[in-house]
C-alpha cells in the first residue's frame, strides 16, 4: 500500500513539472517571430510525449490490473527518464548559463535570439531547464519503482512470466 501511495505521488511530482515545461515551452513558441530552434521543439515534444504516457502511467499506478503489461511501464517510464535527460542537457547546454540581463548574451544566443522579450525568454529556458530536471528525477525513480512492482508480479524482465527467480520445475512437470 506504501508503494502505491508513492507511485501515485510521484506521477503528481511528474504531472507538475512536466505542466510547467509545457507551459513555459509552449510560450516561448508562441512569442518568437524568427522560429524556434530544435531545441525548443524537442523540448516540447518530451513534455507533449510525457502527458501523453501519463495518461496510461497515472492509472496503472492507481491499480496495477489496468496496467496493459509491466513491461510497458517500464518501457515507458525509461523512455521518459532518457528524454528528459536529453532535453535537460542539450538546453542547459544552448544556454550555455549567462545573465539573462546581459543584452550582448541575448541577442546572440540561439535560444534566446528570435523573441522581442529576449530577457524573458531566457529566464523561460532557464526556469524550464530545471523543471526539466526535477521531471528526469520524478522518472527516474519511476523506472526503478516500476522494474520493482513488476518483480513483485511475477514478470520476468526476461519474458517469461512465474517466479522472478529461476526455479526448476517439479519432476510432475517434466
Amino acid at each position: 500500500m506504501a508503494m502505491k501511495g508513492i507511485a501515485v505521488g510521484l506521477r503528481l511530482w511528474e504531472f507538475l513539472w512536466t505542466l510547467l515545461v509545457m507551459a513555459l515551452i509552449g510560450n516561448m513558441i508562441n512569442e518568437s517571430f524568427a522560429g524556434n530552434p530544435a531545441t525548443v521543439n524537442y523540448t516540447m515534444f518530451v513534455a507533449a510525449f510525457s502527458m501523453f504516457s501519463l495518461l496510461y502511467l497515472t492509472p496503472a499506478s492507481f491499480n496495477p490490473d489496468w496496467a496493459i503489461h509491466p513491461i510497458l511501464m517500464i518501457v515507458l517510464d525509461t523512455l521518459n527518464a532518457i528524454f528528459f535527460l536529453t532535453s535537460g542537457i542539450a538546453l542547459a547546454a544552448k544556454l550555455e548559463s549567462h545573465s539573462c540581463s546581459n543584452n550582448a548574451y541575448t541577442l546572440n544566443n540561439e535560444i534566446t535570439d528570435g523573441s522581442f522579450h529576449r530577457e524573458k525568454r531566457c529566464r523561460e529556458a532557464q526556469a524550464s531547464t530545471a523543471f526539466l530536471w526535477f521531471a528526469w528525477a520524478g522518472y527516474t525513480v519511476s523506472v526503478v519503482m516500476s522494474i520493482m512492482a513488476s518483480r513483485r508480479t511475477g514478470v520476468n524482465l526476461r519474458g517469461r512470466t512465474g517466479p522472478a527467480r529461476g526455479t526448476r520445475p517439479s519432476m510432475a512437470q517434466v
